[in-house]
């Protein structure tokens, strides 16, 4: 009779407070870029899943919004999204740094009551000048008593491994749970409005990429080309102004490096057309941001 081979498979949700590398852990573990990355906090707004896996196993990562107290209805919908991936959890990835302040009970008693594996991850010792890794480990020890305390690196991947092969250690038994050659839960469409937004946060300043949504309303891929039609929303007037900029030269140097982005990304020619739209408080709008995917 011969040994049926086991499997594992779980889901892996990174959690943790703006700005801590968690888009950057994600991908460091997925291996591709998925996840958009700025120096802003708020940077991630959507869960995103990143899959990997082979004939014996399957992690399903998650990455999801910083964790913040909601000022307004996009906020309370992201702060839901970190919520979902802590029920969906089979392992909870709470992602600090460095400057880490305490975390909030609430969330603390969240983390400890979904009774699953927690591994904390201290990300950015490279930056340690002044030893406070230790610190930290003992205070996370104390208020998390999690089943490891890593430090990494992500941007540089040191100590990345060392991540994987524990989560390989705690991944249940459980057939797999998406097709082997998945690589996310989200479209094309999604990740071609994550690379435009992620450059409006990198070339904009103060309020304007937080009051921009980006909408992919075409995408047609053809044999040597990718046809993509992006409509860009703002809340104001003046908001409008500032992202096209002088003669529209703001907007075509976005365009570019979102274009260039995009073509690397799928491996094909993109054509980008932009359009920018004015939906006032969209923000608090519970209509449109159903209509953003958002509720």
């Amino acid at each position: 009779m011969t040994e049926t081979k086991s499997h594992k498979a779980g889901f892996v949700s990174i959690i943790g407070y703006p700005n801590v590398g968690k888009s950057t852990l994600m991908n460091s573990l997925v291996g591709e870029r998925l996840s958009i990355i700025s120096s802003k906090a708020q940077t991630t707004r959507h869960r995103i899943m990143g899959i990997i896996g082979d004939e014996d196993f399957q992690i399903v990562y998650s990455d999801t919004p910083g964790i913040l107290d909601p000022k307004y209805s996009l906020q309370k919908s992201m702060l839901g999204f970190v919520y979902e991936a802590l029920e969906d959890a089979d392992i909870i990835l709470y992602v600090a740094d460095l400057y880490e302040t305490d975390p909030e009970e609430r969330i603390l008693e969240a983390i400890k009551a979904t009774g699953v594996p927690i591994i904390v991850v201290i990300n950015k010792i490279d930056l340690d000048k002044d030893n406070r890794v230790n610190e930290l480990i003992e205070k996370f020890q104390e208020k998390l008593n999690p089943h490891k305390i890593i430090p990494v690196s992500a941007m540089l991947k040191a100590n990345v491994d060392t991540v994987f092969e524990t989560l390989m250690e705690l991944l249940p038994e459980h057939p797999a749970y998406f097709p082997k050659d998945e690589l996310t839960d989200k479209s094309e469409r999604f990740f071609a409005a994550e690379i435009l937004r992620e450059k409006i946060f990198l070339n904009y300043k103060k309020e304007v990429p937080y009051s921009c949504e980006v909408v992919i309303t075409s995408f047609k891929e053809e044999e040597t080309i990718i046809r993509i039609l992006a409509e860009i929303y703002v809340e104001r007037r003046t908001q409008r102004g500032i992202l096209i900029g002088d003669k529209g030269s703001a907007l075509k140097k976005t365009g570019t490096e979102a274009r260039l982005e995009m073509e690397a990304f799928f491996g094909k020619k993109v054509y980008l057309e932009q359009y920018v739209r004015v939906e006032p408080d969209w923000r608090k709008n519970d209509n449109q941001l159903k209509r953003f995917g958002y509720q």
